[in-house]
């Protein structure tokens, strides 16, 4: 009705207020439509429809510029802003980004998909425009736990140093993707109640000039908010209280389930489930049993995560077997490592639950309050493939590269149930190193018989294979790549390195006495990975070395046979490429 005319935002500015309230209801029609069929972030984008559409009418994109923390909420802005057909057309739904892509538009600024980011991004923004002497609006959108994050603390105590237009909006909801926690969140909570007057106020005692907006998913109020800071020219805080999954009961109620899903049925709110229902073994389920089983035994045990727990499988009943031993640090995954340091460094074992593609926030602490003070914390990687995330913002394969070569990390990849489990053990229990552990991706496997390695003797492969000629050294999620080949060829060696952070150099060198060719496999970023170590040992010796893993660069939305292919990975193309290589 409305929607077929909005090309961009200038458009909906010829639309009178009741027009206006009738286009967000239009709006979201189309938003839970794409949702219920293509999935995605529910919650996130429904809370935020009103403000957005509210920022839009009152601000002038793309000259003003608008920088969502996150962007995991710019569903309806993308609507506004001349992607529509993408949020309309069942055929153009994966057509954007769930993020914001400046590829796609000029009223994207930046590509965004971790938090609390959104705040220093608008402050480098705001110091630019007043070094040129210019007058726009920079309007940094914030919410779902963010404020959790550092980061984004960092930036409020720079924003008042700015003296001139910024804009803060606090979407609070009340929620980040679980629960809340920390002190920070009580002052929202306060803040919330007390209609924005109570004396403890966050903002105010940074300096910031403070407006709080109870109606946070009314278009009227929102309007006449966002009217009263237009071109103002000093930081402003403009606090929103809204609702998260507005519109949409399902979401409103359980607002950690909807936070992210899957397709649903519109009228029930029910997810579909896809195959045959039946529920099987993941690492992530058998990862949870095996922590709370050591949590029982062990009162010293602690679980940490990041403010995202149903990445885990930690649903809330798990957190509450869990009890005190379990830490949700919010977004904040530098406090969680350096908090893991000081707990090993106490006596405690923490184990710190992250998403490889978080890891890279916190490399300092890694390096610095972990692994140089040597404490013995565990952190189990997840998502650590080419098998997971593909958008450009969620990717999983840089992990190898960057923490495998801090010194004293031992990092791990497992690659059947029995491995895991023992990992898990040593790791939990020794007290010589900081441990990770490269949780598999692929569907769980069994050999059987107990796993008896004793993975204190540090850097120990496993041929799993004797040959001749040929060694496969097969990493991780690549191993039964690896074993895939090894049959195909026959009389070759198969390895299982183990361990990613050093290498078998007793092993190595006895591969020369009867092998012309090493292949090593891995499923991360080839540049300063574990191939490139073999290389370097072989370096001045007769045997040929060849690479496989991933070209580095940033691929976006990629389908993972396809984008192995391109990048000559497929047990076809190696097979062919080892012949080749013997017949040199």
């Amino acid at each position: 009705m409305y929607l077929e005319k909005i090309n961009s935002p200038a458009d909906i500015k010829k639309l009178s207020i009741d027009e206006l309230k009738e286009f967000v209801v239009e709006l979201r029609t189309h938003l839970l439509e794409r949702l219920s069929k293509k999935g995605g972030h529910i919650g996130p984008n429904l809370g935020s429809l009103e403000f957005t559409v509210a920022l839009h009418y009152v601000f002038d994109s793309p000259k003003d510029k608008i920088v969502f923390d996150v962007s995991h909420q710019t569903y309806v802005h993308k609507m506004l802003t001349g992607r529509k057909e993408a949020f309309m057309e069942a055929d153009k739904y994966g057509s954007v980004s769930g993020f914001t892509s400046p590829k796609e538009s000029e009223h994207d600024f930046f590509t965004i998909g971790h938090t609390s980011t959104s705040i220093s991004l608008a402050c480098g923004l705001a110091k630019a425009r007043d070094l040129k002497g210019e007058n726009e609006n920079i309007i940094a959108v914030i919410g779902d736990g963010s404020l959790s994050g550092g980061e984004a603390l960092e930036g409020l105590n720079n924003v008042f140093e700015l003296n001139s237009n910024m804009i803060v909006v606090i979407n609070d909801n009340d929620q980040s993707i679980a629960e809340n926690h920390g002190g920070l969140y009580k002052n929202l909570r306060d803040l919330r109640e007390s209609k924005g007057k109570t004396e403890a106020n966050l903002f105010k005692s940074m300096g910031l000039n403070y407006i709080y907006v109870d109606e946070g998913n009314d278009i009227e109020a929102l309007i006449s908010a966002f009217k009263s800071v237009k071109d103002i020219n000093k930081p402003i805080v403009i606090h929103l209280s809204t609702i998260k999954g507005s519109g949409f009961k399902p979401a409103e109620i359980n607002r950690e389930r909807y936070h992210y899903g899957s397709p649903f049925d519109i009228e029930t709110g029910e997810f579909k489930i896809f195959g045959n229902g039946q529920v099987v073994d993941t690492y992530k389920t058998l990862t949870v049993d095996y922590l709370l089983n050591a949590i029982k035994k062990d009162k010293t045990v602690a679980v940490i995560n990041a403010g995202t727990p149903g990445a885990f499988r930690f649903s809330p009943s798990v957190r509450e077997q869990m009890g005190k031993q379990y830490i949700d640090v919010g977004i904040a995954e530098e406090h969680a490592v350096a908090m893991s340091s000081g707990l090993a460094k106490n006596g405690g074992k923490p184990v710190f639950c992250v998403y490889s593609t978080f890891m890279q926030r916190t490399y300092d602490q890694l390096s610095h309050d972990l692994c140089l003070n040597n404490n013995p914390a565990l952190i189990l990687v997840y998502g650590a493939s080419v098998y997971e995330e593909s958008d450009a913002t969620h990717l999983g394969i840089f992990d190898i590269p960057m923490i495998s070569n801090i010194p004293n990390l031992v990092y791990l990849a497992p690659t059947n149930k029995e491995e895991y489990f023992r990992m898990l053990d040593w790791g939990l229990n020794q007290t010589e190193h900081p441990v990770a552990i490269r949780v598999p991706v692929v569907d769980v496997v069994t050999t059987g018989g107990e796993d008896l390695t004793d993975y204190s003797i540090l850097n120990k492969s496993k041929v799993i294979k004797k040959g001749k000629d040929v060694a496969i050294i097969a990493l991780s999620n690549f191993y039964n790549l690896g074993k895939e080949i090894a049959d195909d060829l026959g009389d070759v060696t198969l390895i299982n390195p183990v361990y990613i952070t050093g290498l078998d150099e007793e092993l190595l060198e006895k591969l020369k006495e009867d092998h012309k060719l090493v292949i090593t496999l891995e499923d991360s970023v080839l540049d300063g990975g574990f191939g490139e170590k073999v290389s370097r040992f072989y370096g001045t010796s007769d045997i040929k070395v060849k690479n496989y893993g991933i070209k580095k660069s940033f691929p976006d939305r990629f389908v993972a046979k396809k984008f192995l292919i391109e990048n000559g990975i497929s047990k076809k193309q190696i097979v062919k490429d080892i012949k080749e290589l013997l017949e040199k």
